[in-house]
C-alpha cells in the first residue's frame, strides 16, 4: 500500500510493521483453528488479527471478516488501523453511527456486497442477526472478538455465539467456501479470566467462543523482548485520620445538615404523584400510580433526593480520601454548577423538570458555602496521608525519568468520578506537583445531558474534552492524567512511564489491564494500599502465573466440548421465535428492547414517547402502603408474573399481555410478557419479516430507481435524435390514404384539411376560440372525416396550395419545392373573389413564363407597379413587401395620389437612398405592419383591446414606391388562414396528443370520458407556455390523491396506528413513486412540454420521421427541449432557469399523474379519481369510497359512553349515528379507562385529509379568483395550520344551564343562575397530569390573547400569525379538531358536506371564506421580509438574533447585520422563541413598509410536496 508523508505531528505516519516470530506463530495457528490469543498489552495482538483478516480477504470467498470491539472508541480506533493496513473496502458501524437507521435489509445487502471487512460494536451485529439482515453462516467467514474476555453471561459477545453460532453446522476441511457453516473465530485479550479460578474461567471462555486460549510457546524469549513488564511497586499509607462523624470539611457539614432535613413528602415528584392519585378513579392507571408513589416513599430515590444524598456521600468520601480542602472545593464547585443548571430560564440540564429545578434551588440555596482557601500552606496541611504518599511517589518517579534524561508520563487510576476531579484540582494546587506536572482528567464519553443522576452535572466541570486531553497527553502538553477505569481498556492512550492505582483494582482483569498501560522500558506499576494490602497482589500474581501455564499447556490444544448453559434451560430459560422466511430471531433477552423500539416509533402527538408499561404480579406494595409505610414491603420472594400494557394507539386485543406467576425473577416475568406481546404484534401484521416495525421498511425510497429509469429514457431519446414527446402527425410508412375534414373559422370561408389519419370527433365545447385583432373572438370547428375518398388530383392540388399558402409568410424557414406535408389544405368550395385572384395569378404566371418579370418576382409574387397598372390599383392586396428578402410582410392600407410635401419627399428619398435616381411617380402605396399577434389562442388582455392606446412609431403607416415593391397574389382570406392556421394546428396537435393518451393509456377506463379541455390542461406542462397548464389541477389532484389514499389505507389496515398509515401514505403519494409508475406506463410521451413559437413556425413534413403513431418524433414547428435530464442533481450553477425548466423531471411526471387525478375528480368526483389512480396502481388496493366507508364501520359499538358526548355534539351542531367514533376522536393516548377504542391519532389522520380536501376544493373553485398554486397553498395554510386549529378548539364551547338555590333572611329562598361554559378541549379523555397542565396553561394564554385574535380574524387585513403562535398550544389540542372531523366524516358515511357543516360550526369555514372574500393577506411575516430583502437591489440580508436572559427572550432583527429593531417577551418554552421572532418580523414589515410580495415567487411548487410529506403544517414555508 502506498503511503504519503504526514506533516501533522498529531497523526502517526503510516509505517511498515514487520511480523515478529511469535506473531507469525500464532497467525499460522489461527489459520487452522479457532483461537483466543492471550498476549500482554502492547505485544501486537491487533497486528495478528489484521494479518488473519488480510489472509481471509485475499481468498475467493464472498464472505466478510467481522471485527467486533466492545466500545465505540475501540471500534473507531481499530477501524483506522485495519483500513490503513489492508487494501480492501472496510466498513464501520457503531452506536455513534446511529445504528437504528440501519434497519433496511437492502442496505445491509449492499454493505455486505461492497465490503470485505466490517468493524462494529457487538450490539450492531447482534441486532442485524436478530433481524436476519446478516446470516452468520452465509455472510461471515471470520469473526474477530477484541477484548474477548467479555464473552460471558449476557454480554452481546456471548449472545452472538449462543443464539447464532452454535446452531450452525461445524466447518470441515472439505467444506465449500460458500457453505453455510460456522465462521472462524479469533479472540484477542490481555486477561482471559474473571475471578481467581483459572480453570473455570478458561473453560467458560473457551466454551463460549468455541476456541482455545493460546499464547506463544516457541518464541517466548522474543515476546519478552517486546513486552516490557513494569517494575511492580506498592505504596503504603496510614489509615485516614478523620472519623465519619467529625469530618473537618465545613462545606460538607453544611451540605449534610441540609440533606438531613429533607423530607421525601416535600419532593415535587412525590407531591405530583399524590396530587394525581387524589384525582384518579379506581382502575389500572390508579393502581400503577399507587405503586410508583409507594416505591418513591419507600426507596426515597427520587431524582432530587437521591442526587443530593449521593452528592453528600461523594463529598464525605473525598474528605476522607483527599482531605477537607478537596471536599470544600468539591461542594462549592458542584453547588455553583447546580445553581446555573437549576435556573429555570436555561436548558443546560434539559432533562430536569422545572419543578425539580425550583425545588433543588430552594435546597442548595440553604447550604452555607464557604469558598475554599487558596493559601497553599493550608491546602498542603490539610491533605490526607494517602495524598501525601501519592505526591511523594509521583515526585520520585518523575525524578527517576529525569535522571535518565527521559520525559515523564503518568496515569493515575481512581475509582470514583468525583474523586478524579477533586484529586486533579488538588495536584494542581500543591506546589510540588503543580511545578512538575501538567494534569488532565478522563471521565468517559457518556452524555452529560441525559437524565441519569444529579451528579452527572460534574461532567460540566471539565474544561476539556476527552479527545483534547488524549491529544495533549500524546504530544506532551500534558504529562499526567487522572482517570477512571475508562483508560484501562478501549482508549488509544500511549505507553506510560508509570501507572499508579490510587485505589486497588477490584479484580485480576482490572489489575492486568491497568498494568498494561505501563509498557515503556523501565516503567513502573504502583498500587497504593492501606497497611495490609500487598497480600492481594501476591494472589493476583499467582493467578496470572497459573493462567500463563494453562494457555501454554500443549494438552489444552483439544477444544473442550461445549456444555449446555444451565441458565438457558427450563421454563424460565432460553426461548426463541424464528421467522422462517428470513431467519429473524426473537429471544427472551431481545424481547424487551424490541418492544421498547416498537412503542417508541408510534407517533406521540408532541407528548412523551410511548413506552410499554409493566406491572408485576403480585405488586411490590400493597395498595395504599405509601400512606402508612410501617411494615416492610419486601417479604415476597417469588415466583412472579407480569402484565405489559401497550399504547392505546393499538386495538384492544393487542394492548395487554399477561404471563402467569411462574417465573423465578421479576425480570424473567417481564421478558416473557414482552416476548408474548411481540409475537402477537408480528402475527397481527404490525411487524415485518425482519421483526421490525413496518415504518422502518414499508417501502424503500424509489428516487434512485426513478432517476435511473429517466436516464434510460433520455439515452433512448438522444440515440434516436428525437424528443420523447409523441408526434400526433406521425404515420407508418405504408400509409397512403388521405382523409378530408372541413375547417371552419367564423368570418372566413370553409377550408378543407387533408390528414393521413381520420381526426377524432370533437365536441363543439372542445374547440378553441381564436382572438383576432380588430375582429374579436372567432369560433373554430373541424368536422369529422368525409366518407368519400380523396382523389390523387385533389391531393396534388392540395400540396401545391398548401405550399403557396404557407410560403408567403414562412418561406424563409421552409424547404423549397418540398411538398410532403403531414397535413394539406384546399378551399372547400369557390371562395368570394376567387375568380378575381385567379385572373391575377394567371396574368402573373404568363408574365413569368415569358420572362417579363423583374427582380424577386415569381409565379405568385408580382411587381406592385405592374399589378397596379394592369388591375387599376386594387385595394384588396393583403401582403406587400420590399425587394429584399429580409423585408417583412406588410399590409396595403391605400394608394396615394396626393403629391408629397417637401419634408415627406426628403424623408422618402432617405428611405430609398440605395436608389439615388428614383423617380417619384404616383400613386404611392400607403402600408402598415401586419398585426404583431401570431398566437391567436391567447385571449386579449385589457390593454390589447383598448382602441385608445397609442400606436408605436415603428407601427405607424409609411410609404412604398410601387416600382420597388412586391405583392403576394393571395386573397385576404388566404392570408388570414396563413396567419391563423399555426395556432389551429397547435391546438389540434395538442388535442391529438390527448386523444392518443385516451386511446392508449386510458383506453377501456372511465377516465377516457374526461372532457378534452380538462385532459389537455392536465397534460400540459408550464414550460410549454400554453394558456392553461397543469399546475392548478395538480394542486387539486395532489389533495384528492392524498384524501383517497388516506381513505383506502384507513379502511384496509384497521390495526395500523397513525405512524404506519402516514408512512405508507407518504410512500404511495411520493413524487418518486408517482414518477416510477408514470415512466413504466410511458406517460412522458403524452406530456406537452414543447413551446409554440409562431415566429419560428414552419409546417410539419411527413418525411421528417416515419414511425408508428405512438413513437416520439421530432417537432420542427415548435421549440422542443434540447435535452432530457434527471432532476435531482439540481442542475449546475451555470445552467439558466429556462434550461432547468425544460428538463423532464421526477417532479413533472408526478405532477401530471396528480393533475390527471384532479381532472378526473373535476369531471366525475372521487369515484373517477379512484379509477384514475387505479390505472397507475401506486401500490394501493383501490376500492370506491362507499365500500371503504362500509369497512370503516366494522367496529363494535361501546356500551358505556362518556357523559360529555352530548355536549360535544351540541358544539359541533352534529348528532352522531354511532357515538363510538366520537369517543375515539376524544381519546388521548394516555387514557387508561376501560374503553376498547383506540386513541384519536387514526381519526386525526383521516380528518387531516378531509380538512385539506374541503379547504383545497373551496379555494380551487372560489368564484372569480382562479388562484395560482402558490396562493392556494398559503391561503390553505391559513385554515389548516396547527395554531388556527388549536385556537378553534380552545374557542369552541357550549353553555350548560343550571341554577343554584340560595336563601337569605331578606329574600328567603331564591335561585341563582349557575350556568357554565364547557369547552371542547375539556372533553378530551386522558389520564395524564402533563396533559392537564398543558391544557390549563394553554387556556390561560387563550383567555389573555383570544379576544385580540378573534378581532384580527374578523376585521384585520393581515392574518395574525404572531398572535396565534402566542397560544403555544401543544399538538394534541389541534389534533382534537382533526380527529373530530375524521369522526364526522366516517359517521356520516363519507359526507364532506357534513364535514363542511361542522367546520362552519367550529368557525373554520368562516375564516377561510373571509380570507378569500376580503383578500386577507396570509403571507407569513418571516417569508414576506425574507423575499422583500432578496428583491432589493442590491440584495439585503435579514437575520434574527435570539437571546435569553433573566426569564426573558429577545429577538433582534438584523438588516445587513445592522440592528433594525428588537422585541422581547417572557420565556416559557421553545415556542416563545417562535412567537418573539414572528412578532419581530411583523414589526419590521410595518417599519420598512413591506407589503407587495407575490406568493408564487415565495413558495416553489417543487417544495410544497416536500413540506407536506415531512408533516410541516405549523406554518407555511418561511425559511
Amino acid at each position: 500500500m502506498s503511503t504519503t508523508p504526514n506533516d501533522d505531528p498529531l497523526v502517526d505516519a503510516p509505517r511498515i510493521v514487520h511480523t515478529r516470530a511469535y506473531q507469525q506463530e500464532l497467525l499460522e495457528e489461527a489459520l487452522h483453528r479457532n483461537l483466543i490469543i492471550a498476549l500482554d498489552t502492547g505485544s501486537g495482538k491487533t497486528h495478528i488479527a489484521v494479518l488473519r483478516m488480510k489472509h481471509e480477504a485475499e481468498g475467493h470467498s464472498h464472505k466478510v471478516s467481522w471485527f467486533i470491539a466492545p466500545t465505540v472508541a475501540l471500534v473507531e480506533q481499530q477501524y483506522e488501523v485495519i483500513k490503513t493496513a489492508i487494501p480492501v473496502s472496510v466498513g464501520v458501524v457503531s452506536g455513534a453511527s446511529e445504528p437504528n437507521q440501519w434497519k433496511d435489509a437492502s442496505l445491509w445487502r449492499r454493505i455486505l456486497a461492497s465490503h470485505r471487512i466490517m468493524v462494529t460494536t457487538p450490539q450492531v451485529l447482534l441486532d442485524a442477526l436478530h433481524h436476519a439482515y446478516v446470516d452468520l453462516g452465509n455472510d461471515v467467514g471470520l469473526l474477530v472478538f477484541d477484548e474477548a474476555h467479555h464473552a460471558t453471561g449476557k454480554h452481546p459477545y456471548n449472545m452472538i455465539m449462543k443464539n447464532f453460532y452454535f446452531s450452525l453446522p461445524p466447518r470441515t476441511n472439505s467444506a465449500d467456501s460458500t457453505a453455510r457453516v460456522r465462521p472462524v473465530v479469533l479472540g484477542l485479550t490481555a486477561s482471559p479470566i474473571y475471578g481467581g479460578n483459572v480453570d473455570a474461567a478458561f473453560r467458560d471462555l473457551e466454551n463460549n467462543l468455541d476456541s482455545t486460549i493460546r499464547s506463544s510457546r516457541k518464541n517466548r524469549d522474543e515476546l519478552a523482548e517486546h513486552v516490557f513488564r513494569p517494575e511492580f511497586k506498592h505504596v503504603l499509607y496510614a489509615s485516614p485520620i478523620h472519623t465519619w462523624d467529625g469530618l473537618p470539611s465545613v462545606n460538607y457539614q453544611a451540605l449534610q445538615a441540609v440533606v438531613d432535613t429533607l423530607n421525601i413528602e416535600d419532593d415535587p415528584y412525590v407531591v405530583a404523584l399524590r396530587s394525581r392519585l387524589a384525582r384518579l378513579q379506581p382502575g389500572d392507571d390508579r393502581r400503577r400510580l399507587d405503586q410508583q408513589l409507594s416505591k418513591a416513599v419507600d426507596k426515597e430515590d427520587t431524582f432530587t433526593h437521591k442526587g443530593l444524598r449521593d452528592f453528600a456521600r461523594a463529598a464525605q468520601d473525598i474528605c476522607i480520601e483527599l482531605g477537607p480542602w478537596a471536599a470544600d472545593w468539591y461542594v462549592a464547585k458542584v453547588i455553583e454548577r447546580a445553581k446555573i443548571a437549576a435556573n429555570p430560564y436555561n436548558n443546560i440540564m434539559s432533562a430536569w423538570q422545572e419543578r425539580e429545578k425550583r425545588y433543588l434551588l430552594s435546597i442548595i440555596s440553604r447550604v452555607h458555602v464557604t469558598m475554599p482557601s487558596s493559601d497553599t500552606d493550608k491546602i498542603v496541611n490539610g491533605i490526607t496521608p494517602k495524598v501525601r504518599a501519592l505526591v511523594d511517589s509521583l515526585i520520585v518517579e518523575e525524578g527517576l525519568f529525569r535522571s535518565r534524561d527521559e520525559d515523564y508520563s503518568g496515569l493515575i487510576f481512581v475509582t470514583r468520578r468525583d474523586t478524579v476531579l477533586a484529586l486533579a484540582e488538588l495536584l494542581q494546587r500543591i506546589p510540588e506537583t503543580a511545578q512538575l506536572f501538567r494534569v488532565g482528567c478522563l471521565l468517559g464519553t457518556s452524555s452529560s445531558f441525559k437524565r441519569h443522576s444529579f451528579l452527572d452535572i460534574t461532567r460540566s466541570i471539565l474544561s476539556e474534552s476527552q479527545a483534547d486531553t488524549l491529544r495533549d497527553f500524546k504530544i506532551g502538553d500534558k504529562n499526567l492524567i487522572v482517570s477512571t477505569s475508562v483508560a484501562e481498556e478501549g482508549i488509544d492512550i500511549q505507553a506510560c512511564g508509570s501507572v499508579i492505582r490510587f485505589d486497588p483494582p477490584p479484580n485480576v482483569v482490572a489489575w492486568a489491564q491497568s498494568r498494561g498501560r505501563a509498557r515503556r522500558k523501565r516503567s513502573s506499576f504502583i498500587i497504593m494500599f492501606e497497611k495490609t494490602g500487598p497480600q492481594k497482589v501476591k494472589e493476583w500474581e499467582e493467578t496470572e502465573r497459573r493462567m500463563m501455564v494453562a494457555y501454554n499447556d500443549p494438552q489444552r490444544d483439544v477444544t473442550i466440548p461445549v456444555e449446555e448453559d444451565a441458565a438457558f434451560d427450563g421454563m424460565d430459560g432460553y426461548k426463541e421465535f424464528e421467522v422462517a422466511s428470513t431467519g429473524a430471531l426473537l429471544t427472551l433477552d431481545s424481547a424487551i428492547p424490541h418492544l421498547n423500539h416498537f412503542c417508541a416509533v408510534i407517533p406521540s402527538g408532541g407528548q412523551d414517547s410511548h413506552v410499554p408499561i409493566y406491572e408485576l404480579d403480585p405488586p411490590d406494595y400493597v395498595e395504599g402502603w405509601h400512606s402508612q409505610p410501617t411494615s416492610s414491603p419486601h417479604t415476597y420472594q417469588g415466583p412472579w408474573g407480569a402484565t405489559v400494557t401497550l399504547p392505546r394507539a393499538l386495538p384492544k386485543h393487542l394492548r395487554k399481555f399477561t404471563t402467569p406467576r411462574i417465573h423465578s425473577t421479576k425480570r424473567k416475568a417481564q421478558q416473557h410478557a414482552a416476548f408474548q406481546a411481540y409475537i402477537e404484534l408480528y402475527k397481527a401484521g404490525l411487524l415485518d419479516n425482519h421483526l421490525l416495525p413496518l415504518s422502518t421498511a414499508i417501502e424503500p425510497d424509489k428516487k434512485e430507481e426513478v432517476e435511473a429509469m429517466l436516464a434510460e429514457v433520455a439515452k433512448r431519446a438522444s440515440t434516436a435524435r428525437v424528443t420523447i414527446q409523441v408526434d400526433p402527425w406521425a404515420v407508418s410508412e405504408d400509409a397512403t390514404t388521405w382523409f378530408a375534414h372541413d375547417v371552419i373559422i367564423r368570418g372566413l370561408p370553409t377550408l378543407r384539411m387533408l390528414t393521413r389519419r381520420p381526426l377524432p370527433s370533437f365536441a363543439q365545447c372542445d374547440f378553441p376560440k381564436l382572438y383576432i385583432p380588430k375582429l374579436g373572438e372567432a369560433s373554430v370547428k373541424i368536422s369529422s372525416a368525409k366518407s368519400a375518398p380523396v382523389c390523387d388530383d385533389e391531393i396534388r392540388r392540395a400540396r401545391e396550395y398548401t405550399y403557396r399558402l404557407f410560403f408567403m409568410l414562412y418561406g424563409s424557414r421552409m424547404e423549397r419545392e418540398k411538398l410532403d406535408f403531414a397535413y394539406l389544405f384546399l378551399p372547400a368550395a369557390q371562395w368570394p373573389d376567387e375568380q378575381t385572384w385567379e385572373e391575377r395569378r394567371r396574368w402573373q404566371q404568363e408574365r413569368h413564363s415569358k420572362g417579363l418579370t423583374g427582380a424577386s418576382e415569381g409565379p405568385f409574387v408580382a411587381n406592385a407597379a405592374a399589378l397596379g397598372k394592369r388591375f387599376s390599383y386594387p385595394t384588396d392586396l393583403a401582403i406587400v413587401r420590399g425587394f429584399s428578402k429580409f423585408d417583412k410582410p406588410l399590409r396595403l392600407l391605400s394608394w396615394r395620389d396626393e403629391p408629397l410635401s417637401a419634408e415627406e419627399e426628403e424623408n422618402f428619398r432617405v428611405q430609398y437612398e440605395m436608389y439615388p435616381d428614383i423617380q417619384i411617380s404616383y400613386p404611392l402605396m400607403v402600408v402598415g405592419s401586419l398585426p404583431k399577434r401570431r398566437n391567436f389562442l391567447i385571449p386579449f388582455t385589457l390593454e390589447s383591446t383598448d382602441g385608445r392606446q397609442v400606436v408605436p412609431a415603428e407601427d405607424s403607416p409609411f410609404l412604398l414606391h410601387p416600382q420597388y415593391a412586391l405583392v403576394e397574389l393571395a386573397s385576404p382570406n388566404e392570408v388570414q388562414y396563413a396567419l391563423m392556421l399555426p395556432s389551429v394546428l397547435r391546438w389540434l396537435a395538442n388535442a391529438l396528443t390527448v386523444d392518443a393518451l385516451r386511446t392508449d393509456l386510458l383506453v377501456k377506463t372511465p377516465v377516457s370520458s374526461v372532457p378534452l379541455p380538462l385532459l389537455l390542461t392536465a397534460t400540459t406542462a408550464p414550460i410549454s407556455q400554453e394558456r392553461t397548464h397543469y399546475q392548478r389541477l395538480e394542486t387539486l389532484g395532489d389533495t384528492v390523491l392524498k384524501f383517497i389514499t388516506s381513505n383506502q389505507l384507513y379502511a384496509e389496515f384497521p390495526l395500523w396506528h397513525e405512524g404506519y398509515l402516514s408512512r405508507r401514505k407518504d410512500h404511495a403519494v411520493a413524487n418518486s413513486n408517482l414518477a416510477k409508475e408514470a415512466v413504466q406506463k410511458g406517460l412522458y410521451k403524452w406530456i406537452i412540454r414543447d413551446r409554440f413559437v409562431p415566429r419560428k413556425w414552419k409546417p410539419h413534413y411527413a418525411s421528417s420521421i416515419r414511425c408508428t403513431p405512438d413513437e416520439p418524433v421530432a417537432e420542427p414547428e415548435v421549440e422542443a427541449p434540447s435535452k432530457v435530464n434527471v432532476i435531482g442533481e439540481k442542475g449546475k450553477n451555470n445552467m439558466d432557469k429556462r434550461k432547468k425548466a425544460e428538463e423532464l423531471s421526477t417532479k413533472m411526471l408526478a405532477d401530471v399523474v396528480e393533475s390527471l387525478i384532479g381532472a378526473a375528480y373535476e369531471h366525475g368526483g372521487f369515484d373517477l379519481a379512484i379509477e384514475c389512480a387505479k390505472r397507475f396502481g401506486l401500490g394501493i388496493s383501490w376500492k370506491k369510497l362507499p365500500e371503504r366507508i362500509e369497512e370503516m364501520h366494522r367496529v363494535e359499538d361501546l356500551d358505556d359512553l362518556p357523559e360529555q358526548l352530548e355536549l360535544v355534539e351540541r358544539m359541533l351542531n352534529y348528532s352522531f349515528t354511532r357515538r363510538t367514533f366520537l369517543v375515539q376522536a376524544l381519546t388521548h393516548a394516555s387514557y387508561q379507562g376501560d374503553s376498547a377504542v383506540m386513541s384519536l391519532e387514526r381519526l386525526e389522520f383521516l380528518g387531516d385529509a378531509a380538512l385539506d380536501m374541503v379547504v383545497t376544493d373551496y379555494l380551487y373553485h372560489a368564484p372569480g379568483k382562479n388562484y395560482t398554486p402558490g396562493y392556494m397553498h398559503i391561503k390553505k395554510e391559513a385554515a389548516v395550520n396547527s395554531h388556527i386549529l388549536a385556537y378553534t378548539c380552545l374557542s369552541t364551547s357550549v353553555t350548560v344551564e343550571s341554577v343554584m338555590p340560595t336563601w337569605t333572611p331578606e329574600t328567603g329562598l331564591s335561585t341563582l343562575d349557575d350556568s357554565q361554559r364547557i369547552h371542547l378541549w375539556q372533553c378530551l379523555l386522558h389520564s395524564s397530569h402533563r396533559v392537564l397542565e398543558d391544557q390549563n396553561l394553554t387556556f390561560a394564554r387563550f383567555q389573555k390573547h383570544g379576544p385580540a385574535i378573534a378581532k384580527a380574524l374578523e376585521e384585520d387585513t393581515i392574518y395574525p400569525w404572531a398572535a396565534l403562535t402566542s397560544l403555544q398550544a401543544p399538538k394534541f389540542i389541534s389534533d382534537m379538531v382533526e380527529s373530530v372531523l375524521g369522526a364526522v366524516y366516517v359517521d356520516s358515511m363519507g359526507s364532506l358536506d357534513a364535514v363542511r357543516r361542522v367546520m362552519r360550526s367550529l368557525g373554520l369555514m368562516q375564516i377561510i371564506e373571509r380570507v378569500v372574500v376580503d383578500d386577507v393577506d396570509v403571507l407569513h411575516p418571516v417569508s414576506r421580509l425574507g423575499i422583500w430583502a432578496a428583491r432589493q437591489n442590491p440584495q439585503k440580508k435579514v437575520g434574527y438574533k435570539i437571546e435569553k436572559e433573566k426569564g426573558k427572550v429577545k429577538c433582534t432583527v438584523l438588516l445587513d447585520e445592522e440592528e433594525l429593531l428588537d422585541v422581547s417577551t417572557s420565556y416559557r418554552s421553545r415556542v416563545s422563541e417562535d412567537e418573539v421572532r414572528f412578532t419581530a418580523a411583523e414589526r419590521a414589515i410595518k417599519k420598512l413598509e413591506v407589503m407587495d410580495v407575490d406568493p408564487d415567487d415565495i413558495i416553489p411548487i417543487e417544495e410544497e410536496d416536500a413540506a407536506e410529506e415531512n408533516g410541516s403544517r405549523d406554518v407555511p414555508d418561511y425559511e
